[in-house]
């Protein structure tokens, strides 16, 4: 079963408290979605980092319940 937009942003805000999080259904289908990310725990991090952390947040649904993320993470301005 695939995972709703809400579902995705809140367990990424569960994971990363700080979070921003952006969520955007690209086709409309609701099994392809894009995430961005902002989060002042991202910095001093890699990019690979940042996206690990997400991936954690998502407890293991990425490839799951989650076919398709297209994801995008940076620190506040």
């Amino acid at each position: 079963m695939a995972m709703t937009a809400q579902e995705i942003e809140t367990l990424i805000l569960e994971g990363i408290p700080d979070a921003k999080v952006i969520i955007t259904d690209l086709r409309g289908d609701g099994d392809h979605y894009k995430a961005e990310v902002i989060a002042a725990s991202f910095a001093g991090k890699t990019r690979v980092q940042q996206h690990q952390m997400v991936y954690k947040a998502l407890k293991g649904n990425m490839g799951e319940a989650l076919h398709a993320l297209q994801l995008e993470t940076s620190i506040p301005t």
